[in-house]
């Protein structure tokens, strides 16, 4: 039965490339996305691809969600891989769903979920209470840089700075908010750098992140972050963190922690050193 027009528009359009042997062609054709999708999971179907023998496929996380049992008939599911459809999988590409704010990239469905962590076009939020601007990090930047006075809140200070220099960072650790947010601008890249310290039951938990996508446009970076207080020194490196959005969570990994009894006062006063690496 063919497709009324109406389902046609609602089908979600992805391109086949087609090698030919003579020369390389590429030819558009429509497909359902959700033939890519794992019947078990609903999720794209990711490299490798197994089947049953009667054909059913599965994703291989799902296969030993369902202990290797086919979820249609029961047959055993998880060793044969089903090439055809891999090859196929390999072949499509669909837009990228940054395509409306500039990105022009066509990807892998399988590829999407990492690319959209690099890609440039990808919306970053802003740190600012209350503020729901989204952008690319460029336009991120030039956001706080031009609306600051906006953004002047007790917790925020959206300075510069450029990277190799030392320079304090001093946050109120007594204010209300359980997540205190210090944000600096780096000058030279355009960049957003944000230092979060979290108030927990067995110190304050400190991490630095930059408000952008892991493209390799916007460069890695990593931290040196120091406290001193009564002689006592801690201490912390690690590789910065770049995220389109800050977490209001307590970092699992890469954070310092400072126990209370080496706080004094209300403000807490670090020392933060942020460097570019070095590109191989």
């Amino acid at each position: 039965m063919a497709s009324t027009s109406s389902d046609e528009d609602d089908s979600s359009e992805i391109h086949i490339q087609k090698k030919q042997r003579t020369e390389d062609k590429t030819c558009s054709a429509m497909m359902y996305l959700d033939v890519l999708h794992c019947p078990v999971c609903c999720e794209s179907l990711t490299t490798p691809i197994f089947q049953c023998d009667d054909g059913h496929l599965a994703c291989s996380s799902c296969c030993s969600k369902l202990s290797n049992k086919c979820h249609a008939c029961a047959l055993p599911i998880g060793k044969n891989r089903c090439i055809a459809m891999e090859t196929v999988l390999e072949s499509t590409l669909v837009r990228c769903p940054n395509a409306e704010f500039g990105c022009t990239k066509m990807v892998s469905n399988w590829k999407i979920p990492t690319h959209l962590k690099e890609c440039t076009r990808s919306q970053c939020s802003c740190p600012a209470l209350g503020c729901d601007y989204t952008g690319s990090y460029e336009d991120l930047y030039k956001h706080l840089f031009h609306s600051s006075s906006i953004h002047d809140v007790i917790y925020m200070f959206c300075t510069g700075f450029s990277c190799g220099e030392i320079f304090d960072v001093r946050m109120n650790i007594k204010v209300k908010d359980k997540n205190k947010i210090y944000v600096k601008r780096e000058f030279k890249k355009h960049l957003l750098f944000a230092v979060q310290c979290f108030s927990e039951a067995d110190g304050v938990y400190i991490t630095v992140s930059c408000i952008a996508p892991s493209a390799p446009e916007v460069g890695e970076f990593s931290y040196h972050l120091s406290y001193t207080v009564d002689g006592n020194a801690i201490t912390h490196e690690s590789t910065v963190k770049r995220l389109l959005e800050l977490s209001s969570k307590r970092p699992e990994e890469s954070y310092m922690r400072i126990p209370h009894s080496l706080l004094r006062g209300e403000r807490l006063v670090m020392e933060l050193c942020i460097k570019m690496l070095n590109k191989e």
